[in-house]
C-alpha cells in the first residue's frame, strides 16, 4: 500500500513526505522508550529519509520538466496568436467580404469587408454569431433590395435552403443600384467559408451591352421585316401595334397615318372596308374575339378576297408575353394556278375514266379470250388424245401380230411419232394449266429417290444412243413438292440436257441447302451466252446452235420456268458457252422423317392373260377408241362387254345379268353420268369391282376423286404397260 496517492500533483507529494518524516522523527524521540524495537525504528526512519530524499529529487526533475513544458506551452500561444493575427491580417487584405463559420454554423472570424454593404448590421457581426441570425439580420437590412414579388421572411428562407448546399453562388441585389455575388465554400472539417464580392460595374456593363444588343436586334428585325415578301404586323398583350413592316400597309390598304405605334387591333380591322371578304377559314367576328381573348390563342389561318382578284392569306399565332403576331401572304397566284390545276384534274380524271373503262372492256375482252383459248386447248387436247389413243392401241394390237423386221420397223417409226405428238399435246395442256388461276397442287412428303429411280431407268437408254454418259446420284432425301409436278420438271430438264449434249455427260444430284434441297441438273453441252439465258424460258424459243439436233417444240424450259414459280421453288441457271450449263432448283425439306414408299408392280406380260378367263365392261363414248381397246384386250384373251354411255352400260348388266371381273370407264361419257358416278352405281349394284378411269383430263379434281374411290386412274393416251398390269391386278383379284 502506497503511503501517498499519485494522482497527486509533485508539490502536495512533497509536502506529504514531508510530513510523514516530521512524524517518524517525533516517534522515534518521543516514542516508547521502554520498547525493544526502538532501534528498529530508528532503522526505519533512516530508511524513510533516504526514500524521502529519492522522492524529492524526483520531485525536483518533474518540476523542472513542468517549467519546461509551461514555457513551450507559452512560445506556442505566443505563435497561435501570431498566426491568427496574420490570418486576421490577411483576410483583412483581401478585396473581398470573408467569413468563417464552424461545423456548427457559428460565427468564427469575418473582415471588416464582410456585409459592409449592410451598415445597419455590422455591430452584431462578432464570434459566435448563429448562421440563422445572421442570415436574419441580412433579411431585415433596409439597403437590401427585395423584388416586387418576393417579401424578407420569403428570402430569408430562400437563402437558408440554399445554405445546405454544397456549392452556393447567387446575386443579391442592394439599394442604389449595387450588385453583390455571395458565394459559400465548405471547409475540411465542415464548416463554411462566405465570401461576397461587389460585382456592380459588371452587372452595369452587361446590362448596357443588354441594351445595345437589343437596339441592334431591333434594327435586323426591323431590316427582316421590311425584307420579307409578306405583310407582319405584332401587337402586345393589350392588343396595341408595336411594331410592322410597309408591305402590311401595301396589301392591306392601311393608310400610313393608321399604322403607329399603340395602334389598337380593333380599330385597325375596323379600316378594313367590305371589299375585304372572309372567305375560307373563320369570319370576321371570329377573328376578333380571337385577338382579344384572354386565354391562350391556338393559331389560326385564314384567307381572305380583296376586290374580285386578290387573295390573301392570314396567319396568326400567340407570342409568350400574351401578344400575337399576325402575317399576311399574297397567294392570288398561288389560288390561280390551283383553279386550273383543278380544272385541268378534271378533264384528265374524266379522260383515264374513259381510258380506264376502255381498258376495262379490252381486259375483259383478253380474259374472255384466254378463257377461251384455255377452254379450246383442253378440248382440242382431249378431243386429239382420243383418236391418238385409238391409233397407239390399234398399233399395240399389230405389234404382236406382226413378225417382218421391216415391218417392225415401220410400226416402232409410227409408235415414236404418236409419242412426240402424245408429248406436245401434253405440253400445250401443262402450260394451259400452269396459267390458269383455278390449278392446284398436291403438295405433301416426296422422296427423291421416288422422283430419281424412274427417270433413270427412262433416260439411260435416250442417253446411250447419243453416246452420253448419264449419272443420277441416289438422295435420301425427302422435300414437300407436288410429286408429278416435281418428276415433270425434272425429267423436262434432263431431256433438254440430253437433247443438246452431243458428247460427254450428263450428271442429275441434289445437295441439302439450309433448309430445303437444292436440285442440280448439269451438262457439258454447247453452253448458254449470258444475253440469252432470260429468253431461253419462254415459250417455243430454242437457241439456234448447232449442238441442238432439231426436235421439239421448245415448250420443256417454259414447262419449268412456271411449274417452279407456281410452286415456290426458286429457279436458277449457271452456263458458259463451250463448258456447259448447270439447271438447279430449291425444294423445301419436309417435316415428316418417314415416308411410305410405294411398292413397284412386278413386270406383267400380256401371255399371262390367257388363262385368267377375265370379263372386263368397258365403256367408251368414242367408237374408234372404244373399238381399239377392245381389239387389244381381247388380243390378250380378255373377254370385252363394250358400251357407249353410262345408261346403255347399267341397262346390258341388266339384261345379261353378268357380273364383270373389272371395270374400264371413260371418265367424259356424254350428257349422262361421268365414269365415276357409273362406277358408285355399278358398285351399289354389283358389289366393289377392280376400276380404272380412263381420261384425258389431267386435273387435280379427278385424282382426288380416284384417290377418294380407291380405283386406278390411266390417262390417255393409254400406255400399253400400265393397261396390261390393270388387268393382272384384277386377275389376282379373281384368283384370291
Amino acid at each position: 500500500m502506497s503511503l501517498i496517492d499519485p494522482s497527486d500533483s509533485l508539490e502536495r507529494q512533497n509536502e506529504k513526505l514531508l510530513k510523514i518524516a516530521d512524524s517518524l522523527m517525533r516517534r522515534v524521540e518521543y516514542g516508547v522508550a521502554h520498547s525493544g524495537a526502538a532501534y528498529a525504528q530508528f532503522e526505519r526512519a533512516a530508511l524513510l529519509e533516504k526514500r524521502v530524499r529519492e522522492r524529492t529529487l524526483e520531485l525536483e526533475r518533474t518540476l523542472d520538466l513542468l517549467h519546461d513544458a509551461n514555457a513551450q506551452l507559452a512560445r506556442a500561444n505566443q505563435e497561435t496568436e501570431a498566426a491568427r493575427r496574420n490570418l486576421a491580417d490577411a483576410i483583412e487584405t483581401i478585396s473581398e467580404g470573408f467569413a468563417l463559420f464552424d461545423p456548427n454554423d457559428d460565427l468564427v472570424m469575418c473582415n471588416s469587408r464582410f456585409c459592409r454593404d449592410f451598415r445597419d448590421t455590422a455591430d452584431d457581426l462578432k464570434p459566435g454569431l448563429a448562421f440563422d441570425s445572421y442570415v436574419d439580420r441580412v433579411s431585415r437590412s433596409a439597403y437590401l433590395h427585395l423584388p416586387d414579388h418576393q417579401d424578407r421572411a420569403t428570402w430569408a428562407k430562400l437563402r437558408r435552403q440554399r445554405h445546405k448546399d454544397r456549392r452556393v453562388m447567387f446575386n443579391v441585389q442592394l439599394t442604389h443600384d449595387r450588385w453583390l455575388q455571395v458565394s459559400e465554400h465548405r471547409t475540411a472539417n465542415g464548416g463554411t467559408v462566405v465570401l461576397q464580392t461587389d460585382i456592380t460595374d459588371i452587372m452595369r456593363v452587361e446590362r448596357q451591352e443588354q441594351a445595345k444588343l437589343r437596339d441592334k436586334q431591333a434594327r435586323m428585325i426591323r431590316a427582316t421585316l421590311d425584307h420579307l415578301n409578306q405583310g407582319v404586323c405584332i401587337f402586345d398583350e393589350n392588343a396595341q401595334l408595336v411594331g410592322w413592316n410597309q408591305k402590311l400597309g401595301s396589301l392591306l390598304s392601311i393608310p400610313a397615318r393608321r399604322l403607329r405605334i399603340g395602334a389598337s387591333f380593333i380599330g385597325l380591322l375596323d379600316d378594313l372596308d367590305d371589299t375585304f371578304h372572309f372567305t375560307r377559314g373563320i369570319d370576321r367576328a371570329s377573328f376578333r374575339r380571337w385577338a382579344t381573348s384572354d386565354g391562350l390563342r391556338q393559331p389560326v389561318s385564314f384567307e381572305v378576297q380583296r376586290g374580285d382578284s386578290t387573295v390573301l392569306h392570314i396567319f396568326g399565332r400567340a407570342m409568350p408575353d400574351r401578344g400575337f403576331v399576325i402575317s399576311c401572304t399574297d397567294v392570288t397566284a398561288e389560288r390561280e394556278a390551283a383553279q386550273k390545276l383543278y380544272e385541268l384534274n378534271e378533264i384528265l380524271e374524266q379522260r383515264v375514266m374513259e381510258r380506264t373503262l376502255e381498258l376495262e372492256d379490252a381486259l375483259s375482252a383478253a380474259e374472255r379470250a384466254n378463257a377461251s383459248k384455255s377452254r379450246f386447248v383442253a378440248a382440242a387436247s382431249h378431243d386429239l388424245l382420243q383418236p391418238l389413243s385409238a391409233a397407239k392401241l390399234f398399233m399395240a394390237s399389230l405389234s404382236d401380230k406382226i413378225e417382218t423386221p421391216n415391218e417392225q420397223a415401220v410400226l416402232a417409226k409410227a409408235e415414236t411419232a404418236l409419242g412426240a405428238a402424245e408429248q406436245i399435246i401434253d405440253a400445250l395442256l401443262n402450260i394451259s394449266k400452269l396459267e390458269s388461276d383455278g390449278l392446284s397442287f398436291d403438295i405433301r412428303p416426296v422422296a427423291l429417290r421416288e422422283i430419281f429411280d424412274p427417270l433413270r431407268d427412262e433416260m439411260e437408254m435416250l442417253a446411250a444412243q447419243k453416246g452420253l454418259v448419264l449419272r443420277i446420284v441416289d438422295s435420301s432425301h425427302i422435300v414437300e413438292s407436288d410429286p408429278s409436278y416435281l418428276r415433270r420438271i425434272v425429267q423436262n430438264l434432263l431431256t433438254n440436257a440430253i437433247r443438246y449434249t452431243e458428247t460427254g455427260r450428263v450428271v442429275v444430284g441434289a445437295r441439302r441447302n439450309g433448309d430445303s434441297v437444292r436440285i442440280e441438273v448439269w451438262d457439258t453441252g454447247p453452253g448458254i451466252a449470258e444475253e440469252d439465258q432470260n429468253s431461253i424460258f419462254e415459250e417455243f424459243r430454242r437457241l439456234d446452235t448447232k449442238a441442238s439436233n432439231n426436235d421439239g417444240l421448245g415448250l420443256g424450259l417454259a414447262i419449268v420456268e412456271r411449274a417452279c414459280a407456281r410452286l415456290g421453288h426458286p429457279l436458277g441457271l449457271w452456263s458458259e458457252p463451250g463448258r456447259g450449263s448447270c439447271f438447279m432448283l430449291n425444294v423445301p425439306l419436309a417435316r415428316q422423317a418417314h415416308l411410305h414408299m410405294p411398292v413397284k408392280s412386278r413386270n406383267a406380260s400380256a401371255m399371262t392373260l390367257l388363262k385368267s378367263g377375265l370379263i372386263v365392261l368397258l365403256v367408251e363414248n368414242d367408237p374408234q377408241l372404244r373399238r381399239a381397246m377392245s381389239i387389244l384386250i381381247e388380243s390378250w384373251g380378255v373377254s370385252v362387254i363394250e358400251s357407249e354411255d353410262a345408261e346403255s352400260a347399267l341397262d346390258l348388266m341388266e339384261d345379261l345379268q353378268i357380273t364383270p371381273d373389272a371395270l374400264l370407264l371413260d371418265f367424259q361419257l356424254g350428257d349422262g353420268a361421268s365414269g365415276t358416278e357409273l362406277y358408285e352405281e355399278l358398285t351399289r349394284r354389283l358389289g366393289r369391282l377392280p376400276c380404272a378411269i380412263v381420261s384425258a383430263e389431267r386435273s387435280a379434281h379427278l385424282r382426288q376423286e380416284t384417290k377418294r374411290l380407291g380405283i386406278e386412274l390411266l390417262l390417255k393416251p393409254l400406255d400399253r404397260t400400265k393397261l396390261i398390269e390393270f388387268l393382272h391386278a384384277a386377275a389376282r383379284e379373281i384368283a384370291v
